[in-house]
């Protein structure tokens, strides 16, 4: 049988989990993608993090013995997830020697609500990087404009950083700028640049479903042909500038003292639209030195049938800047676009956090009837009593 992940990873992909939970890790489920599937990285998110926790019978233990220490809602949160990112840091850990740390990476994400806080994303960054201990670990943080000095300050401090929700090409140049300055001050600072790694998030997916909408209300057989086509020529072109940063005397100086270039990482890449073909945003988006970050189904996908044409993205910059041309043609502001959904990936992560947060504090005081602690109980439903009458 053709194996179609490793001949994606002979192209120059690694390929990464999206997705992490306790059932994963406890079952071997996550080592065995990574022994058979080619996995090298895996990346997680607040929605992420909801889903596995609304399981709560894999954290019983867990969840007891924060209980029996009263502790709050936030403090469980972060001991839940981090238990997990530690955990999934050692079963890839052999991907990370193995690639001398370019791969075999683990992402936690910062507070989402912290999103347009420069500062309190920084210190909660560190809390994460000390919490974790790994040195496999990235540290996700939204690339919004309180986000760039955050990356900037983080990375100077010798902390690996995965940026998230970048969406816009102009956004992405500002990504890779507070990279290289990151390292630059790293690099000031004594660290060794070599242990340091980045890679850059660019959504895909999400663009598509904002621009196929607008399409769709524009009606036109102009705008109708043009669906499907704004999120790979959108990573496309951000590839290009991918390629003159990090081709620049300014990066060469960085990569002789031993850094490691910021990867470009492909996330969102499930299809959202059951009319594209499920791997569309892997087939079309091959290039060596890139990352695309897929649910297990994604993967399973490519495996049976995915298709592994070389380099589908260096030779398409004319035909993406065409489409983008097409685009504003028939009337699709892609500023706008870029901007909405940014908003938009800050607040749906604020919700998932909102909603962690509350099945951690459901949990607790479950356990706490359960551990002798009724005052635990208690202070969940006068928590949740005084969350509905400040919203009323």
């Amino acid at each position: 049988m053709t194996d179609r992940l490793s001949e994606l990873t002979a192209a120059g992909v690694a390929v990464w989990l999206d997705d992490l939970s306790r059932v994963r890790l406890s079952s071997g489920g996550l080592d065995q993608l990574r022994r058979e599937q080619h996995v090298v990285g895996v990346t997680t998110n607040p929605t992420i993090f909801a889903k596995a926790l609304a399981d709560a019978d894999t954290y019983d233990w867990q969840l007891r013995d924060l209980a029996t220490r009263g502790v709050e809602v936030e403090e469980a949160v972060r001991m839940l997830t981090t238990y997990d990112v530690r955990w999934a840091c050692d079963v890839m850990r052999p991907s990370y020697d193995g690639s001398q740390g370019v791969d075999g990476r683990v992402s936690i994400e910062v507070d989402p609500r912290l999103a347009h806080e420069t500062e309190k994303t920084v210190a909660e960054a560190k809390a994460l990087w000390w919490l974790v201990d790994r040195p496999n670990l990235y540290i996700k943080i939204p690339a919004t404009e309180a986000g760039l000095p955050a990356i900037t300050a983080t990375l100077a401090e010798g902390i690996s950083v995965n940026v998230t929700l970048i969406f816009g090409l102009d956004r992405y140049s500002q990504v890779m700028e507070a990279f290289l300055a990151g390292l630059e001050q790293a690099k000031a600072n004594g660290h060794d640049l070599s242990k340091i790694g980045s890679v850059a998030s660019f959504f895909v997916s999400r663009v598509d479903s904002e621009v196929d909408k607008r399409l769709e209300k524009i009606g036109s057989d102009e705008a109708k042909a043009l669906r499907g086509k704004a999120a790979v020529a959108n990573a496309q072109l951000a590839y290009e500038r991918y390629g003159e940063v990090f081709s620049s005397d300014r990066w060469q100086a960085l990569a002789d003292a031993g850094a490691h270039p910021q990867r470009p990482l492909w996330a969102s890449t499930s299809t959202k639209n059951p009319d594209y073909r499920d791997v569309i945003y892997v087939e079309e988006l091959i290039a060596p030195g890139t990352v695309n970050t897929m649910p297990e189904s994604v993967i399973h996908a490519y495996a049976d049938h995915g298709e592994t044409r070389g380099d589908t993205i260096t030779g398409a910059y004319d035909a993406a800047r065409g489409v983008f041309a097409d685009l504003e043609s028939v009337g699709v502001d892609m500023s706008d676009v870029i901007a909405v959904l940014e908003q938009e990936g800050v607040e749906k992560f604020e919700a998932s956090w909102q909603e962690l947060l509350d099945g951690v504090r459901r949990s607790l005081a479950a356990a706490g009837q359960g551990t002798g602690r009724p005052g635990q109980a208690a202070q969940g439903n006068a928590d949740a009593a005084q969350k509905a009458g400040g919203n009323a």
